[in-house]
């Protein structure tokens, strides 16, 4: 169970005053509903983080908010709004220490204390150094009380695309794969539809539907020839920005990514220079190269540049490698059907290593089924050391179009200030 710590200000040479008892269990009941809120946010506010607030009085909710989109209102702006004159004297839960800068939006912390809201519950502190300790600090000045770490393990886990954003400068990066039981991604003729089952597609359109951008790399685009669209149930869901690694320039102009039926955009990572005419709502992003391929670190780059703050690996098996390679990889996930092929493609392009000592480990695998097939999710590398597989030795560019980057934590204060949120 998380700490909750509580604490007040006081004026010099005035007694501490002791802080107004709270009830433990009220408080993580009133924290899970402020993460509901802000789970409506996911990606939808990039470059900003998802945050929920909710205004409780006398017991009872009076007002909910979430952040929608940047540059607009702030998840406890929403809620304050919402309850108007009732905040005084309000609690406010929030799953994110409030701001204390102006950016698009004045500070929250100072319209919290404006609003008269009596204490406020915080899950997660804010990463971000222009915000970090300074909301918190403006409240306590101000006499409001405040409670920290509630429930801090599921607000730093709802946050935790966000949080890897401000302190590496890149993308946090889920890779995805559906794969038989023998991990293959297609048969010996190519043929993948349908690796998985109708639930666990469903269940890639709403992972879609949460992250920035997806990638694939030129191979599967020829052969799959997909969409990259996220297709709910109504017609709802929000596409995310598509990336295509394409080092030569050499894709056909036929394909779907470069027709996309959606707002979105779709963006040609590249090294080449040579120029080449698409039709509206495709982008060329130039990019460093090694060798014949991508620098997916350049590449990394230039996306969080763009404000890109999650980004979802789809394939195929080379760029799968190229990122592993790299120690570019965040969090895995792997659908597995109850199939077996016995030939066909691997998920996993390069001879791999050569020890069982030097395989990469998952941390925190969690394992369910979906329909008929199990899903496993883990995550990769440890705090300032990447988790890395060898490449293939004298791999060529064979379309996928990626080469493995340099891990390395870039963060600048330019970067930081043109995050509106916090």
């Amino acid at each position: 169970m998380s700490r909750i710590r509580a604490s007040t200000s006081r004026r010099p040479g005035s007694r501490r005053p002791s802080p107004v008892p709270f009830d433990r269990a009220a408080a993580e009941f009133f924290m899970r509903l402020a993460l509901r809120e802000a789970s409506k946010g996911l990606g939808r506010t990039s470059p900003n983080p998802a945050v929920g607030a909710v205004l409780v009085k006398n017991g009872r909710v009076i007002a909910r908010g979430h952040h929608a989109r940047a540059g607009g209102p702030h998840a406890e702006v929403v809620a304050l709004r919402a309850a108007g004159t009732r905040a005084a004297g309000a609690d406010l839960y929030t799953t994110l220490e409030p701001c204390n800068h102006w950016g698009k939006t004045p500070p929250c912390s100072l319209a919290l204390i404006q609003a008269g809201v009596r204490r406020v519950f915080v899950g997660s502190r804010d990463p971000n150094p222009l915000v970090n300790g300074r909301g918190l600090g403006r409240l306590r000045r101000a006499g409001v009380e405040v409670v920290t770490d509630v429930l801090r393990d599921a607000c730093d886990a709802l946050g935790a695309h966000w949080f890897h954003y401000i302190r590496s400068g890149r993308p946090f990066v889920t890779l995805k794969a559906a794969i038989t039981l023998d991990g293959k991604i297609a048969t010996r003729t190519g043929d993948s539809r349908w690796v998985t089952g109708e639930a666990a597609r469903g269940e890639v359109h709403r992972l879609r539907d949460r992250v920035d951008a997806v990638l694939v790399g030129a191979g599967t685009a020829r052969s799959d020839d997909p969409f990259l669209t996220t297709r709910l149930p109504g017609g709802r869901g929000r596409d995310p920005i598509r990336v295509v690694l394409d080092t030569r320039l050499t894709l056909p102009l036929s394909l779907k990514l470069f027709h996309p039926q959606s707002p979105a955009l779709t963006l040609v990572a590249t090294g080449s220079g040579r120029r080449r005419r698409f039709g509206p709502g495709v982008e060329i992003l130039s990019c460093r190269t090694q060798g014949e391929r991508i620098d997916l670190e350049d590449l990394l780059r230039k996306l969080a540049e763009r404000g890109v703050t999650h980004l979802l690996v789809e394939g195929g098996a080379e760029v799968h490698q190229s990122f592993l390679s790299a120690g570019l990889v965040d969090q895995v996930v792997l659908h597995i059907a109850p199939k077996l092929l016995g030939g066909g493609k691997d998920w996993l392009g390069g001879d791999g290593p050569a020890r069982m000592a030097d395989a990469l480990r998952l941390g925190g695998v969690e394992l369910r089924r979906t329909g008929e097939d199990l899903v496993v999710t883990g995550t990769l590398g440890t705090p300032g050391r990447a988790a890395r597989l060898s490449p293939k030795a004298g791999a060529s560019d064979t379309g996928d179009g990626s080469a493995p980057g340099r891990a390395r934590p870039r963060r600048t204060t330019r970067n930081l200030m043109a995050i509106s949120r916090r």
